[in-house]
């Protein structure tokens, strides 16, 4: 595809000058020199058509490579057309031969103006440079006009001195041709595709680079093959992106033109280049952005961009290619100057556009490029930089088979690791497995590839990587660390069975280490949990043992007896934690202790020891082997969100839920502990619609069996019962309430279904079913005994019961509440709520109305807008004003004039007859309403803030 030229007008306009020189008998050399590809060879071409319009003879001569060493080959090509040229044969007197071709041209010249036009005079053979050499100093005497073009770029091996290099500057006009800029670029794609959107077009600027050859050609690939006739086939409409491929060019113009520039580049920069290019794609990808288009002026402006702060990437390229690191460094400015490279964001100078990258590649040997790469990665771990940035090169080199390699990788797994990214670590250890490994050293590997699989999101692959290590010979540590491993994905995919299989087949291997038997019995214990037959095989034996054999049984396993007494409804907080608190002062091995803690913190958790719940969390995440798949890690995740629901905490709930498409990808799988947490919490925050998009997200009846799916039943209860779907509601806590009762978890400590069964009854007219119902909650929450679970029941109770004896209960609920030793939050809000409106049946209106105030107020502190809804609908119905955002209810404001007529904490608690802790929580929140930060501001803000008396018979 050929095109006008364009930006070229100021050469066109000094050949002009020159041509009418050379017309009035006076000539002169003209050198057009420019880098391979801008177009030096059309100039001409323009040049030899004007002069010939202007009157001149032309005379043409086209050099190349292989006439280089045939004396005169360029003289007699360019003098062949004059008539007395055939009378003349070069002999072997070169001086005679170069005076008998002067004499030629001169009388020639007698005869009008001449134009003579040499192309690409650096191909020419000796004899001949300096045949015009001597010519550019007589034409300045003759109608003649030398015009010749070179090439004048920077080559790793330095090319040959230029023809104008021993002529004095008067006799030679030398002018560059430079790079196509961006506009222009993109006019010639506008003009060649009509309807080039403007990220087409860019794109296709990018990868012509300022060459106008490169540009032809990839337009020409682009267009395809044309219609014959007259008339061209219509272009094809653009695409959003080119291919990264040139192997999906036709006909191919376009890598042919990359490699005829390499190959006019010299061996040494074609291998620096196809170098360069492949380093580059260990680099991380850049955006179009990064990339974007700019002119010359912008290429040289992006010059004075470095690459990061101890990267060389000259030096590591020279390396990599065996050239001088000073003609690399001179080589990448070069080609940065003419728009073949552009620096990215670091700094670092990379090929313009992906495409080109992909032609300089074109046929290098594979072999070679892992070389390159190898190479790099050796010079850059002598450097010292960045062991990722190292190991992105090992990964496109096949074994080294270096000590140096293995190490690189497993540390750059671990920074991914860290990082969380288990998909880069993964493909780090992928790669270390083509390294010389011992068995035991394999197995390891396979153990934390299979691991990180899993975490990939790719379980199929993770469980045969988990199965491979297995098989291997290894210490019996690692031996459990992968049954654990392989143990835990099978049941991520729901092959419970087969998990528990691989458990007992490693426990029976581990004759003489008992406590490493004892920590396989605690993980298959644990994993059982997904299975009700074999749980409750599982804890039946573990309950016969620990009393017939308790030292047989470790202590992460009788943590997990605790665990289970308590979900079963046998013992008190209390005991509960005190018996846990011994197991964590026992000594424990290091693969048992993540089981303990994890099952600690869960006990914890629900004993509302939720400061000691949060430490043993951290404490057993941080002993986390980062790269290995364990069960403990998703039980202390799934403990930290108890925590955050137990604190009331529903923002950061909210925050980590993630987007619809990770809710999707998860939804074959069923519904996780933590998304049953942030479906309340969206219920609890308003967000009814969000609620409802996830609470219908997951198909439960395909949903495998877990008491993470019985949580979510839970929660979408609570969501159908706030959206007024009490049926609905009703069904899903019923069924919740079945499949806990079959795994003997009858404590309302995890999920309080018959509560919130007992409050759909209710709705639904059922009063003496939902007594029923609460009266045996209330019986099993006194069993464990936290104020939580108490006053929980206690509300429903009084709800329940109703008359002054309900009256009782919902008082009792809310004292329990406020007593409690941790944030009960939404609990405290739903008692206050619950008694508000018992008080208002009772027509004790102003103990109502500041219960149901101080539940509005509460609810707007912890983000519950739900709740603080029904608590001002519930104001609304007893006739009172509803208090306007940020207004102290009338519990703060006695306790704020008590304060600020000096009375402290405690005294204002045996007053009012409350928990010091309550006065402390409404004095914060009373100085937060206020705008204020100690208890010397209260008196005169107070009287700022004292409310006009209502009118006679308005109500309160």
């Amino acid at each position: 595809m050929t095109g006008p030229l364009r930006e070229r007008e100021g050469t066109r306009a000094l050949l002009a000058a020159e041509t009418e020189r050379a017309r009035s008998g006076s000539g002169r050399l003209v050198l057009l020199q420019g880098a391979s590809g801008t177009g030096r060879t059309s100039v001409l071409e323009a040049a030899a058509r004007d002069a010939a319009d202007r009157g001149l003879r032309v005379l043409w001569a086209r050099c190349s490579p292989e006439d280089s060493g045939v004396p005169f080959a360029t003289v007699l090509q360019l003098l062949g057309p004059v008539p007395d040229f055939p009378d003349l044969v070069p002999d072997g007197d070169d001086r005679g031969s170069a005076a008998r071709l002067w004499r030629l041209l001169s009388a020639y010249a007698d005869e009008g103006p001449l134009l003579l036009s040499v192309d690409d005079v650096h191909l020419a053979d000796v004899p001949s440079r300096r045949w015009l050499q001597e010519a550019a100093r007589r034409i300045d005497r003759l109608p003649v006009l030398l015009v010749v073009s070179e090439r004048s770029q920077y080559d790793i091996d330095p090319g040959r001195s230029g023809l104008a290099r021993s002529l004095p500057p008067s006799l030679v006009r030398t002018h560059t041709i430079e790079p196509l800029g961006d506009t222009a670029a993109a006019e010639l794609v506008r003009a060649a595709v009509a309807d080039a959107g403007p990220e087409w077009t860019a794109e296709c600027v990018r990868a012509g680079a300022g060459s106008p050859l490169l540009l032809h050609a990839l337009l020409d690939d682009l267009g395809g093959p044309q219609a014959a006739g007259p008339a061209p086939a219509p272009a094809p409409a653009p695409v959003a992106a080119l291919p990264d491929s040139c192997a999906a060019l036709y006909p191919g113009s376009y890598p042919a033109a990359v490699a005829w520039w390499l190959s006019s580049a010299g061996t040494a920069t074609a291998e620096v280049a196809r170098c360069l290019a492949a380093l580059e794609e260990a680099w991380p990808p850049q955006t179009h952005e990064a990339h974007g288009t700019q002119g010359p002026e912008g290429r040289r402006a992006g010059l004075g961009a470095s690459a990061p702060a101890g990267t060389d990437v000259a030096g590591v390229l020279a390396e990599a290619a065996g050239a001088d690191p000073a003609r690399v460094a001179g080589w990448l400015t070069a080609m940065t100057r003419i728009g073949l490279l552009r620096p990215d964001s670091a700094g670092r100078p990379r090929f313009a556009h992906r495409l080109l990258r992909d032609a300089v590649l074109t046929g290098w040997p594979t072999v070679r490029r892992e070389e390159a790469h190898r190479l790099a990665a050796a010079t850059m771990l002598r450097r010292g930089e960045r062991v990722e940035a190292v190991a992105a090169h090992l990964l496109r080199a096949r074994g080294v088979g270096l000590p140096w390699a293995l190490r690189v990788l497993r540390e750059a797994a671990t920074v991914a690791v860290h990082d969380a990214r288990p998909g880069a670590a993964a493909g780090y250890l992928r790669r270390a497995l083509d390294e010389p490994l011992s068995d035991d050293r394999r197995q390891q590997l396979l153990t934390e590839l299979g691991s990180l699989e899993y975490a990939s999101a790719d379980g199929a692959v993770a469980i045969a990587r988990l199965a491979e290590a297995q098989h291997l010979p290894a210490a019996p540590r690692d031996r459990v660390r992968a049954a654990v491993a392989l143990g835990t994905a099978l049941v991520g995919r729901g092959e419970v069975t087969t998990a528990l299989e691989v458990l007992r087949r490693t426990e029976g291997s581990l004759d003489g280490h008992p406590g490493l038997t004892r920590t396989v019995q605690t993980a298959t214990a644990l994993l059982a949990d997904s299975d009700l037959a074999t749980r409750q095989e599982t804890y039946r034996r573990l309950c016969e043992s620990g009393v017939h054999a308790p030292e047989l049984v470790g202590t992460a396993s009788r943590a997990l007896l605790v665990r289970y007494e308590a979900t079963a409804g046998l013992i008190s907080a209390g005991e509960a934690m005190t018996r846990v608190r011994a197991l964590l002062a026992q000594p424990s091995d290091p693969l048992a202790e993540p089981f303990l803690l994890g099952t600690a913190a869960a006990v914890a958790e629900w004993a509302d020891e939720l400061d000691e719940a949060e430490r043993l969390v951290d404490r057993g995440l941080a002993g986390q082997h980062p790269a290995l798949l364990h069960p403990m890690e998703h039980a202390l995740l799934n403990t930290r969100a108890d925590i955050a629901a137990a604190r009331g905490d529903v923002a950061r709930l909210i925050a980590v839920r993630g987007d619809g498409a990770a809710v999707a990808a998860r939804a074959h799988s069923g519904p996780s502990n933590r998304d049953a947490h942030v479906l309340m919490a969206l219920v609890h925050t308003g967000r009814s619609e969000e609620a409802a998009r996830l609470a219908d997200a997951f198909d439960l009846s395909r949903a495998p069996e877990s008491w993470e799916l019985n949580r979510f039943l839970y929660a979408r209860g609570v969501q159908r019962l706030a959206a007024g779907d009490p049926a609905g509601a009703l069904h899903d806590f019923l069924e919740c309430g079945r499949r806990q009762s079959a795994r003997e978890v009858f404590s309302p400590v995890v999920t309080p279904w018959r509560s919130a069964v007992a409050q759909c009854r209710l709705a639904l007219g059922g009063g003496q079913e939902a007594l029923a119902l609460a009266t045996e909650e209330l019986r099993l929450a006194r069993v464990w005994n936290t104020p939580r679970t108490v006053g929980r029941a206690l509300r429903v109770l009084g709800t329940a019961t109703g008359g002054r004896r309900g009256l009782h209960l919902a008082d009792e609920a809310v004292e329990t509440l406020r007593d409690a030793p941790a944030d009960a939050g939404m609990e405290l809000v739903e008692a206050l709520l619950a008694q508000g409106r018992q008080l208002l049946a009772a027509g004790e209106r102003g103990r109502a109305r500041d219960r149901l105030r101080e539940a509005a107020d509460l609810a707007e502190r912890k983000g519950g807008r739900r709740l603080l809804a029904l608590a001002e609908q519930a104001l609304r119905e007893g006739g009172a004003r509803v208090p306007v955002p940020g207004a102290l209810t009338g519990s703060e404001r006695r306790i704020a004039e008590l304060a600020a007529a000096g009375r402290t904490n405690t005294e204002i608690a045996d007053l009012l007859h409350l928990a010091r802790r309550t006065v402390e929580t409404h004095l914060t929140s009373t100085y937060r309403k206020l705008g204020i930060r100690s208890r010397t501001e209260l008196r005169a803000t107070l009287a700022l803030t004292r409310p006009e008396p209502a009118a006679p018979g308005a109500p309160a």
